[in-house]
């Protein structure tokens, strides 16, 4: 992992002779304080500060600053500061969101924990006094989320960079302490958010490899790597899946060298012989778009078109971390999708696994092939209760969606209930797309049972049909990532290209509805 922040708990007597101790002066110290509106603070930050008050009133006057949520201040050098720089970090005050009553719990601290860690910077040394001001509560979970989003704006991928352009980089890794009155009390918290950040940045530096390194075989090694964990972990090569009849996904890999891999990825957490819940990705560590090739422009973040199986590998991570009593099945399709030779051409016709043959119209239209042979494979070998795939399909979810919600389809309404409220919950939205008979005729074909491209119009959606023509009567649900995948937006918690996304959303969906 290229972990970049370092968080420990502490009991607030601890933290408070922490800060007494001179500083070094090659590392000055960091205090950072929650304060609500007018600059109101916990009683024991309070008492800190004391002799600091005077000077950071004139100071938060003289900046208009009144403690907004969202908004800080950084006063360096205080008479009386236990610290040689104060940073305030507002949480508002109750009343003003609307609805909000007193002591409601503070909503989000992910981002929270992402807004300090950005304040604090790389390679400093801090304090952080988790002491809110009256009227603003935690949840339990409050201060492993805190870290959860620290560590995950700490996360940077500059491997191969040979010169750090941040002197801050070259002294280590940020190093929090976080002061509580019942650190024993959070440390479960800490813990899991360890876990759940392992797993992310995991998924992040899949996402954010280049082809030449991550290839299929490659990208199968790393995810072999889980059976430190505790999962069971079978990789078919491409003589294995051609035995299986995977022409499907084996056509978009024959014009590739790297060729082809299907990793398969098994946690029995759960009742002996219960059904598993099944994660399939996507995984084409690079795609061309094959014979119908895609335009030059902006053809290198194909490398990215594997952040589905870069999600349901670290989700896989983060539930074999934490020991989650649940059975979930995760698979992987590697492939590589290239122009040689031997690469399908459009009008070529293909059997999947399942015995269905398809007519390949787009060979850019490659993901939903792989996907077709990896569903087939889960059902008939794992007998799953419900099957969430995720892949960065289509361009059209873009259109549709922007890069807000991922596109999320289902043959079963209490499967897409369960995703939505995961996704709401954690930060990873969803927003369900129609399907139905219309658009499933769109796919169908002169020569083949179906063709791999319904044309232009309904795009993502006429993509879920054809997957839907694979999965039979299992409950399933297909998320379009191509919007959150790669790419995303920047925020508290990600200044990464490749986002990890899903991985959160994939644990929270088997924490709320599948454990125990």
């Amino acid at each position: 992992m290229l972990v970049n922040a370092k968080y420990e708990l502490q009991p607030f007597d601890a933290a408070e002779a922490l800060l007494r101790q001179p500083e070094d002066d090659g590392h000055p110290r960091t205090l950072v304080v929650f304060v609500g509106r007018d600059l109101a603070m916990g009683e024991r930050a309070a008492s800190v500060l004391k002799d600091a008050a005077a000077h950071l009133s004139r100071a938060a006057a003289a900046a208009k600053f009144k403690g907004k949520s969202g908004t800080s201040l950084e006063v360096l050098a205080a008479p009386g500061a236990p610290a040689s720089r104060v940073i305030l970090i507002g949480l508002g005050a109750a009343e003003e969101t609307e609805g909000r009553e007193a002591a409601k719990p503070f909503e989000d601290f992910l981002a929270l924990g992402g807004q300090t860690a950005a304040k604090i910077g790389a390679g400093a040394r801090a304090v952080v006094l988790f002491d809110l001001p009256e009227g603003i509560s935690a949840a339990h979970d409050s201060v492993g989320q805190f870290a959860l989003g620290g560590w995950l704006r700490a996360y940077k991928f500059d491997h191969y960079k040979t010169k750090k352009k941040d002197e801050a980089d070259r002294d280590g890794p940020m190093e929090v302490v976080v002061a509580l009155a019942d650190p024993d009390g959070h440390s479960a918290a800490m813990s899991d958010g360890g876990h759940l950040a392992d797993a992310v940045m995991l998924a992040r530096t899949l996402v954010n490899e280049p082809a030449n390194i991550l290839t299929p075989p490659e990208f199968a090694r790393r995810a072999s790597e889980l059976m430190k964990l505790g999962v069971e972990v079978e990789v078919l090569d491409e003589k294995a899946m051609s035995e299986l009849g995977m022409r499907a996904l084996l056509g978009v890999a024959q014009g590739s060298e790297a060729g082809a891999r299907l990793v398969v990825l098994r946690w029995s957490g759960g009742a002996e012989g219960a059904a598993p819940l099944a994660f399939v990705g996507k995984g084409v560590v690079f795609d061309s778009g094959g014979i119908s090739i895609k335009p030059a422009a902006s053809m290198e973040d194909m490398k990215g078109d594997m952040a589905g199986a870069a999600a349901v590998t670290g989700a896989m991570y983060a539930i074999a971390a934490r020991k989650a009593k649940a059975n979930v099945v995760g698979v992987l399709g590697l492939v590589e999708n290239m122009p040689d030779g031997k690469a399908q051409r459009p009008g070529d016709i293909v059997k999947s696994m399942s015995g269905q043959t398809i007519e390949i119209i787009n060979t850019d239209a490659e993901g939903r092939l792989v996907l077709a042979d990896a569903l087939t494979y889960v059902i008939e070998k794992h007998n799953p209760a419900a099957i969430v795939d995720l892949a960065t399909l289509t361009g059209a979810i873009l259109v549709a969606l922007g890069q807000e919600y991922g596109g999320l389809f289902s043959n079963n309404d209490e499967l897409a209930d369960r995703l939505t409220k995961a996704g709401s919950h954690i930060g990873e939205k969803l927003w369900r797309l129609p399907m139905g008979p219309a658009y499933d005729k769109l796919i169908d074909s002169k020569f083949a049972d179906m063709k791999n491209t319904g044309g232009r119009h309904a795009g993502s959606i006429t993509a879920a049909h054809f997957i839907q023509r694979f999965v039979g009567k299992t409950p399933w649900a297909h998320l379009d990532i191509a919007g959150t995948g790669m790419g995303s937006p920047m925020s508290d918690t990600n200044q990464s290209w490749g986002a990890g996304w899903g991985v959160r959303l994939l644990d929270r969906l088997v924490r709320d509805y599948y454990e125990g």
